[in-house]
């Protein structure tokens, strides 16, 4: 990287701030740059500033603006891409949007890389909804959880050899941002590796019922307020605590080399799969009291089970084991409260990137 930045796009947003916090923690200069069109996203970025004074250089720019993208880009040693729109429901709203802020952002940025007269690596955010919901997958409903009838599956979870799937304009926008990806690094020689990322939670997280079901499910809970479950509640995710998210990214960029080319899944793996009333329950123990609950529809394009397969991550980039679900959610629980209290329940920092 020769000293140079390091570029976080959706930077402020949660998983971006989180990474751009342990990086400038580590000395590095950081250009955080954000739309900071969310909520709670703008408190996020004077968190960073507050916490890392002039490491923290912020663009508040739009992914869509190749110009302003290409002179953050100029001075980048190297890349994480977390700008996205980041909702299913969104994108089924908007989906020209959702295609110009998640697909067309995306070129602009690799087009920007391309044009360097150097190589800058790239680490793309992209998403297990590249999948599909997964309709070919026989699964039994085994208490309050679906799980594969398939006992390999079950005991490995979903791995990168999965055919692709794209459903709905988000899953399209997403999927073809992550081929792109892909494709100039085979074409052009780009050092750059996709992160096809499963349920993140933790610290800085605003989740709403459209992303970020975990923070969600909490914030809700604390304020006594009901859950709803779209579905039975019994669909699976495997879920990552967003130290763990740091320390892969973090991780990757170290073996640029072993990575370019390449995609990832990153999950938190069959040992943190959990399901929609499993969680519920869980937060219930935490809090000392059942969390209130009511059932909608199923949504679009909602898989009833995905779980990481995490082989390839763990082997390739040297990854330490996995923070256990419990201990992340009493982590992100124990956040929240004392957030809520320091707001006195006003919105509080970090919509998801």
């Amino acid at each position: 990287m020769s000293g140079r930045p390091i570029l976080v796009t959706g930077g402020a947003g949660f998983i971006g701030a989180n990474l751009s916090d342990s990086l400038a923690a580590d000395g590095h200069a950081v250009i955080v740059y954000d739309a900071l069109s969310r909520p709670g996203v703008a408190a996020n970025l004077a968190w960073l500033h507050q916490r890392h004074g002039s490491r923290i250089t912020p663009v508040v720019a739009d992914i869509r603006d190749a110009e302003e993208l290409a002179r953050a880009v100029a001075e980048a040693g190297a890349v994480f891409h977390f700008a996205a729109q980041v909702a299913v429901t969104t994108s089924l709203v908007a989906p020209r949007a959702d295609m110009e802020i998640n697909l067309l952002g995306t070129v602009n940025l690799l087009e920007a890389l391309r044009a360097l007269p150097r190589p800058v690596p790239l680490l793309y955010a992209s998403t297990n909804k590249v999948y599909g919901d997964l309709p070919d997958i026989a699964l039994e409903a085994i208490g309050d959880a679906y799980l594969p009838a398939d006992p390999e599956l079950r005991q490995r979870g979903i791995g990168e050899a999965r055919p692709l799937d794209f459903h709905t304009p988000y899953g399209c926008s997403k999927g073809a941002a992550d081929q792109y990806v892909l494709d100039y690094a085979r074409s052009f020689g780009l050092p750059a590796a996709v992160m096809r990322m499963s349920c993140i939670y933790g610290p800085r997280q605003m989740g709403t019922e459209d992303q970020g079901w975990v923070a969600h499910f909490l914030i809700r809970a604390l304020a006594g307020e009901p859950v709803t479950l779209y579905g039975d509640g019994r669909q699976v995710r495997d879920i990552l605590h967003v130290r763990d998210v740091v320390a892969v990214y973090r991780a990757a960029l170290a073996r640029i080399d072993a990575a370019a080319g390449r995609a990832f899944n990153i999950g938190g793996g069959p040992g943190n799969a959990v399901s929609l009333l499993q969680l519920l329950d869980h937060v219930g123990a935490l809090l000392g009291r059942p969390v209130a609950r009511s059932v909608e529809a199923w949504r679009p394009g909602d898989q009833r089970y995905y779980v990481s397969d995490t082989r390839r991550a763990v082997e390739t980039f040297g990854l330490a084991p996995f923070l256990d679900w419990r201990d992340g959610v009493a982590d992100l629980a124990a956040w929240l409260a004392t957030a809520r209290t320091q707001m006195d329940a006003a919105p509080i920092a970090g919509a998801a990137a």
